[in-house]
């Protein structure tokens, strides 16, 4: 950690710009934020800033908006609400990134604060695109990267924008989650398990192999799992499914067998013919066709419980099933709390990480205690596979 260069607070950058690259990638729900805590995190450092009379402008994404302008993706609700929370004048920018930009940012007065609107509006942003990435470093004086839940991804503001840059720092919620996951990590006790929910195996295949060689036991949940149920023959009706996930399981156990780790995967289910349904459960193989698998069983829930019961150190991303009915939330609330206990009264090393993770959680009026709360996601898991971030690497 130490070969990261991360912003100080006693620099002195009283009138200079800084370029904060922040993830602000809310829930939203016909344009209004279903859980601000990603927000709330990054508050103090923006009013840190504020307080130090540095001019402010904050990029971010929401989303996956593949390079087209698309309103239901638009940051005009995260405007909304930092212009209510900042005691100055926020602004928000809507136009193209050009030389002319620049010019009208020159206008920015000390204390106060543009946020541009989604940065993934641009193709040049996932592309890494080394002019998309010159033209956002010329718009600042300093760049500071306060996402750790983006900087496993190679793009321009992540990445190539330090180029430009003449300083570039990692943040200090960035700098809190790298010290926190590498004490963890280095303090981790056997057994070990990792519970991974989410909808793609194809997104965390290399994740998941690599965490085989580490861990005792992998728990798949979410709709994750159907694939995996899919694979051992079961009918999942019209669950969601990935198509040629067939020799990406099959590498799984073979991986799994050869260092010794058990793969589980429920085995009753919670189901509905629709997302917004009240649910029943369903036992293996018991799926009609008009149905689709939305959170984990009761006896599935026990199953986990038992696990966590046995174990020292609890890696967990993705929730257990569509939480956004709190009808099919009953799977996450129960893991949650099961880690929550063992961690406050058995010691529990605990790290929970992820955005749809943590909104679940938030979700519920519990008073829940974990060792680490990570918003990342694939950050998350790249970072304790020990892969060498791409937004972390050019920061040292």
């Amino acid at each position: 950690m130490s070969e990261i260069k991360f912003f100080s607070g006693n620099q002195n950058i009283q009138n200079k710009t800084i370029i904060l690259r922040l993830d602000l990638n809310v829930p939203l729900n016909k344009k209004k934020i279903q859980d601000n805590s990603r927000i709330l995190m990054s508050l103090p450092f923006i009013k840190q800033l504020i307080k130090k009379k540095a001019k402010i402008i904050i990029i971010s994404h929401l989303g996956r908006p593949k390079g087209v302008k698309n309103s239901e993706l638009s940051l005009t609700p995260i405007y909304r609400f930092l212009k209510e929370l900042l005691d100055t004048n926020v602004y928000f920018f809507i136009g193209d990134l050009n030389k002319e930009t620049k010019n009208k940012f020159e206008y920015l007065k000390e204390g106060e604060v543009i946020l541009l609107e989604n940065i993934r509006f641009f193709k040049e942003e996932n592309e890494n695109n080394d002019n998309f990435a010159k033209k956002l470093a010329s718009l600042g004086d300093i760049y500071i990267n306060d996402a750790f839940s983006c900087s496993h991804r190679k793009q321009a503001s992540i990445h190539k924008i330090t180029k430009y840059m003449k300083e570039s720092y990692g943040g200090p919620l960035l700098k809190k989650e790298v010290a926190s996951i590498n004490t963890i990590i280095e303090g981790k006790k056997e057994p070990v398990t990792c519970i991974i929910g989410g909808s793609k195996i194809s997104t965390k295949i290399n994740v998941i192999t690599n965490l085989i060689k580490k861990t005792n036991n992998i728990i798949i949940v979410g709709a994750m799992a159907n694939n995996f149920l899919n694979y051992k023959g079961f009918k999942i009706g019209q669950s969601l499914v990935e198509e040629s996930s067939k020799n990406i399981i099959q590498n799984i156990y073979a991986e799994a067998k050869k260092y010794d780790c058990n793969i589980f995967i429920p085995e009753d289910y919670n189901v509905s013919t629709n997302f917004e349904g009240s649910g029943k459960t369903k036992k293996k193989d018991n799926v009609s066709e008009d149905e689709i698998i939305l959170d984990i069983g009761p006896n599935t829930i026990n199953k986990i419980e038992t696990i966590i019961d046995q174990s020292n150190t609890i890696l967990w991303n993705g929730p257990a099933g569509y939480f956004e009915n709190k009808n099919f939330l009953v799977g996450t609330l129960a893991i949650a709390r099961k880690i929550s206990s063992n961690t406050e009264n058995k010691s529990l090393i605990s790290i929970i990480g992820g955005g749809d993770t943590i909104s679940a959680i938030n979700s519920s009026n519990d008073k829940l205690s974990f060792t680490h709360l990570s918003t990342a996601g694939g950050a998350f898991l790249e970072y304790l596979e020990g892969k060498d971030l791409p937004g972390l690497s050019v920061l040292k």
